[in-house]
C-alpha cells in the first residue's frame, strides 16, 4: 500500500514539477508600470543569453537535473524494491538536503526586493508548484524508507 502511495506522490510530483518550472515563479513590478514574470526555464535561458553560461549550468543542474534525477530514483525504488541499491540510492538522501534550496532563494529575492523599495515582488504559482513537487518527492522517499525498515 505504501508503494502505491509513493508512486502516486511521484506522479503528482512530476506534474507539479512540470508546472513549477514553466509557470512564473515570481512577479517583479518596478515603478508600477513595468512588470516581469520569469519562470525557472526563463531564468536559465536569460542567464545563457546574458553570457552567464556557467551560472546557467549550475542553476539548471540544481533546479532541473537534480530534482528529475531524484524523482526517477525514488520512482525506481518504488517500482523495483528488490533491485540492488546502487549509486542512485546513495545520492538521493544527499540531494534531498538541497531540495528546497531554490524555493528558499526565491523567497530571499522576494524579501530583498520588497525591503529595498526598488520593486514590489510577489510569489506566483510556479514557486508553489515547484515547492509542492519537492515536498511530494520527499514524502514518497520517506514512505519508502519506512517500508524498507519495517
Amino acid at each position: 500500500m505504501k508503494r502505491w502511495a509513493a508512486l502516486a506522490l511521484i506522479v503528482a510530483a512530476a506534474v507539479s514539477f512540470a508546472f513549477g518550472v514553466s509557470l512564473p515563479l515570481m512577479t517583479f513590478e518596478k515603478l508600477y508600470f513595468f512588470s516581469e514574470d520569469p519562470s525557472l526555464l526563463d531564468l536559465v535561458a536569460s542567464l545563457i543569453e546574458a553570457g552567464d553560461v556557467v551560472l546557467a549550468l549550475v542553476v539548471a543542474l540544481v533546479s532541473l537535473v537534480f530534482p528529475v534525477f531524484k524523482m526517477a530514483a525514488v520512482a525506481a525504488e518504488a517500482l523495483w524494491p528488490e533491485r540492488p541499491r546502487g549509486v542512485a540510492a546513495r545520492l538521493v538522501p544527499m540531494l534531498g538536503k538541497w531540495s528546497l534550496m531554490d524555493v528558499l532563494l526565491v523567497a530571499i529575492v522576494i524579501a530583498a526586493a520588497k525591503t529595498s523599495g526598488l520593486a514590489e515582488a510577489f510569489s506566483q504559482p510556479g514557486l508553489w508548484f515547484y515547492a509542492g513537487s519537492t515536498l511530494a518527492v520527499s514524502a514518497a522517499q520517506a514512505l519508502l524508507a519506512r517500508r524498507s525498515k519495517g
